[in-house]
């Protein structure tokens, strides 16, 4: 083939051979036209973020108040999109120097599993250990199989745990069927824990539609980011606002972005210096589900709990809310979570309606009596009591995000 043809399509792979004795590994990685491609963009959204940085300037001399105001705020705008480009140089940077080895299954190994499977009309013809920076298992193979209506990659995960005794399931970005198409299949080391989640919502009185909002997205490293935004306000604009820091949240941690510089770019897009600004608070919570190490991120948000039986933790921080400021703080809080913890995320709605007694003892102290199980009925039941604390009154927005973690056994 003409090696030139592969690269109109842009990233390829490459693949070089070690020879270690009878066994060969195969080390997978961009191949020098992708690497250099992407190291080309990365180099040129720096030089983009230096010109913004440093040959913007504006003549004080005969300007008025109101210009130099302008232009300052201009300038400032300007920098803060010099810093989310050099993030983003910092993605492609680190992803053009990714290399993943693939290492072959010893050869009896691989005999029992190509066996196993030629029974249930599955045809294999390579299987590979890829090596992760993490040390976790994931495994690569290559098979088809001319069973009419195809072979969910389910159930072959299935099989492979029992094959390989240990528990495998398919990646995020892996086929749903194996059917008569000859196709790689990825399947990852099974996460050490489990997470089952549950809300529950009360919509500010005189108001048709809540301003808080919130999401729970997985990654394919073994992570879970919950994600809750209180738009200031309430109502349909606080709403829309706190819909659009997840919708962008969302989509910068989808593209690679850590959630505290995903946070910094959103709080760069809100800064408009209008009276239709949008200032929402942003509570990040991320999870890494192998070995239970959480991560809490307040921006301008409500203390959050940790429940460990009756004993309960209460996190908080000290940030202001998104678009008020140029740069925002992200202190991260890390907790390691154990078996049966459940944690509590809230909208400032709760913690508001509880100013009425000592919250700070008191809402602790309700957590920790609570004796559900299940985290939808933890939400319902803890909002349940704050209702009955307020006699019904709904004077802003509520939010009770609850989320269980157990061992995988």
């Amino acid at each position: 083939m003409d090696k030139r043809s592969n690269i109109g399509k842009g990233l390829v792979i490459d693949m070089k051979k070690l020879f270690d004795g009878k066994k060969t590994e195969q080390v997978f990685l961009l191949s020098e036209y992708g690497k250099q491609k992407l190291l080309g963009y990365a180099d040129s959204f720096k030089e983009i973020a230096k010109t913004l940085e440093e040959e913007f300037k504006w003549e004080e001399g005969e300007q008025s108040r109101q210009s130099r105001i302008y232009n300052r705020k201009l300038w400032e705008n300007r920098c803060m999109l010099a810093e989310n480009l050099n993030e983003m140089a910092g993605v492609m940077a680190q992803v053009a120097g990714e290399v993943f080895s693939y290492k072959p299954f010893p050869d009896r190994l691989a005999r029992q599993i190509v066996q196993a499977l030629r029974t249930e009309n599955i045809q294999v013809s390579d299987l590979y250990y890829i090596d992760r920076s993490d040390g976790r298992t994931m495994i690569s193979i290559t098979m088809l199989t001319e069973k009419r209506g195809g072979i969910s990659v389910e159930n072959a995960s299935d099989m492979l745990s029992v094959l390989m005794d240990m528990r495998l399931v398919p990646s995020m970005n892996c086929y749903y069927y194996i059917d008569s198409a000859l196709r790689s299949y990825t399947f990852i080391e099974e996460a050490g824990f489990v997470v089952l989640t549950g809300a529950a919502k009360a919509v500010k009185e005189t108001e048709p539609k809540s301003g808080d909002n919130y999401a729970v997205l997985e990654s394919e490293k073994g992570k879970m980011t919950v994600l809750l935004s209180d738009g200031m306000g309430s109502g349909e604009k606080a709403s829309q606002d706190s819909e659009v820091v997840l919708d962008l949240m969302e989509k910068l941690i989808e593209a690679g972005y850590r959630p505290g510089a995903a946070a910094n770019l959103v709080n760069s897009a809100l800064i408009t210096g209008g009276e239709e600004q949008n200032m929402s608070t942003l509570d990040i919570c991320e999870v890494d589900l192998y070995d239970g190490i959480c991560e809490f991120t307040k921006i301008g948000a409500a203390a959050s709990f940790i429940k460990r039986g009756h004993m309960v933790e209460q996190i908080s921080g000290g940030s202001l809310p998104l678009g008020i400021f140029k740069g925002i703080e992200c202190d991260c809080i890390r907790r390691r979570l154990m078996d049966g913890d459940y944690v509590f995320l809230m909208s400032d709605g709760i913690i508001d309606a509880m100013e009425v007694c000592d919250y700070r003892e008191d809402i602790c102290e309700i957590i920790g009596n609570l004796e559900q199980e299940n985290p939808r009925e933890l939400a319902d039941a803890l909002l349940q009591i704050v209702l009955r604390k307020t006699k019904g009154h709904i004077r802003d927005d509520m939010t009770i995000l609850v989320f269980g973690l157990w061992e995988n056994t």
